[in-house]
């Protein structure tokens, strides 16, 4: 077989020293600019790539990030946000010359797998998306040394990881009260509190009703999914019939509650007005077209990217947290 272009290959047509070719990979320090040039084309004119195995034996860096999805695989292709969320790091990752691998965690034995993966230095570090109330792996990432930053304020006890987020609170507080100021008075909600994010939208809810959030109106989903969101729709119907507005805590949820109002013969907005929280694919192809609040996940997954290069470079951030928009739409 023919074998690829080495270093000795680029050195020599270059015409300088392999120490110069190898200090150019290595960020070009100490070479002048004629023979970084002279290496850059060398390289280009002889196909020459790195080779990551043995550059991760110098400098123990896999060149690679860890996305660690916590859900079925499923949800992958359900909830458009995790499909955005994904794009947006790859291209960021991209831009930095660094490789994204996908993990997804939907048991135990999955999460087993993923440790033995991120442990064995397969990746520099983990972005963590939609961890879930309860799960370990906040926490085993956290005490095994793995750099990590999550998507969402992280549902664990203490500061264990950096996080990237949405003012979910805010958000809650704008999408209700918008339906207040609408003259809805029986307002509802759908909320989700085992996702990260969903207890400060269930708050954000509660601060502007207050004493007007009565425990009637309020159902958990029990998971994140549509059919969960139909579900939470008939029990809010069930216990208070003459709501006329609810919120859920995505649009996801609210595209359940839409298909369950639709069966329940409830006109919306007319009857019951909906408002969701994302402003995803799924708000602007819904029938009726979701009001919502728009999270910025691009720049959400751009952030993320930014915190973990830092920490894993051994920086540590706080965490960033973005503002959110109030979208109106025809379905509230």
């Amino acid at each position: 077989m023919r074998r690829g272009p080495t270093i000795d290959d680029v050195a020599e047509l270059a015409g300088v020293s392999r120490g110069t070719v190898s200090r150019v990979l290595n960020g070009g320090h100490y070479v002048s600019a004629a023979s970084l040039e002279a290496v850059r084309q060398a390289m280009a004119d002889t196909g020459y790539t790195v080779n990551q195995s043995a550059r991760s034996l110098v400098t123990k860096r896999s060149n690679a990030i860890g996305f660690v999805l916590s859900e079925p695989q499923e949800r992958l292709f359900e909830d458009p946000n995790f499909s955005v969320l994904l794009r947006s790091c790859t291209q960021a990752l991209a831009d930095q010359d660094v490789s994204l691998v996908l993990m997804l965690e939907s048991s135990d034995a999955d999460r087993d797998r993923i440790l033995r993966y991120v442990r064995g230095g397969h990746v520099d570090g983990v972005l963590l998306i939609s961890s879930h109330f309860g799960d370990p792996l906040i926490a085993e990432l956290a005490e095994g040394g793995v750099p990590a930053v999550a998507c969402g304020k992280p549902l664990a006890p203490g500061d264990v990881l950096p996080y990237v987020a949405a003012d979910d609170r805010e958000g809650a507080r704008q999408m209700t009260r918008y339906l207040v100021e609408q003259g809805h008075r029986r307002i509802g909600m759908i909320s989700a509190p085992q996702i990260a994010g969903g207890q400060e939208r269930l708050q954000g809810y509660q601060d502007v009703l207050g004493r007007k959030a009565l425990k009637r109106l309020v159902v958990s989903a029990t998971d994140y999914s549509q059919e969960a969101g139909r579900q939470a729709m008939a029990k809010l119907l069930k216990a208070s019939p003459d709501l006329d507005a609810v919120f859920a805590a995505s649009d996801l949820l609210a595209s359940g509650a839409l298909v369950e109002l639709r069966r329940a013969g409830r006109r919306v907005p007319e009857e019951v007005a909906v408002g969701g929280f994302d402003d995803s694919r799924i708000a602007r192809e819904s029938d009726p077209p979701l009001t919502t609040i728009r999270q910025p996940l691009e720049l959400v997954a751009r952030e993320m990217v930014e915190v973990l290069l830092r920490r894993i470079d051994g920086t540590d951030d706080g965490p960033r947290i973005l503002p959110t928009e109030l979208v109106v739409r025809a379905s509230g």
